[in-house]
């Protein structure tokens, strides 16, 4: 007796499993031929091309003809009940995209800052090396054998131009 009941709920087991694989699309494209698919078809089929679809019990029901549809449609109002409209938009799925999207608006806020402060710490560098540049001070210097030397005029002059020109880039306001 128990070996029956147990076969028989494997067997009630693998026909509610099987359910799952009769919910199928089908539909006529736009080249004339039948698709056949477990998702739903694009939003460019009209609903009269669709043949199949699944209905909400699991099985498969098929669409009315579209003169049919319309006539069942024409009645539903005149019974006085309004059946509700599918607003085509998931909640949690909005939610989950406005999440994301502040997400990525605070990331790119955060880099903004991160730049503008390099850029402000840019700025005070070069204005502090243009300043000791035209100090006329001797400014002392390794070179790249790792000497020791004297800036003469003509680096004075590059480095002033150096720094002028990150003044220029750094010191601007940010656009």
């Amino acid at each position: 007796m128990i070996k029956t009941t147990r076969k028989l709920a494997l067997f009630a087991l693998a026909l509610g499993w099987a359910l799952g694989a009769s919910a199928q699309w089908q539909w006529v494209d736009k080249d004339g031929r039948k698709v056949f698919s477990d998702r739903p078809p694009p939003a460019d089929v009209p609903p009269g091309k669709i043949l199949k679809q699944p209905s909400a019990s699991g099985g498969v029901a098929r669409s009315a003809p579209p003169a049919a549809a319309a006539d069942s449609n024409a009645r539903q109002p005149a019974q006085g009940g309004s059946v509700p409209q599918a607003s085509g938009t998931d909640p949690a799925l909005e939610k989950k995209k406005a999440e994301a999207e502040a997400a990525e608006a605070q990331k790119k806020k955060a880099e903004a800052e991160r730049l503008a402060q390099a850029r402000a710490e840019n700025c005070a560098r070069a204005r502090q090396a243009k300043a000791t540049l035209n100090s006329g001070q001797l400014l002392a210097h390794t070179n790249a054998k790792g000497e020791r030397g004297f800036m003469d005029d003509a680096t004075r002059l590059t480095e002033t131009q150096r720094a002028d020109s990150v003044i220029a880039s750094d010191c601007a306001p940010a656009r």
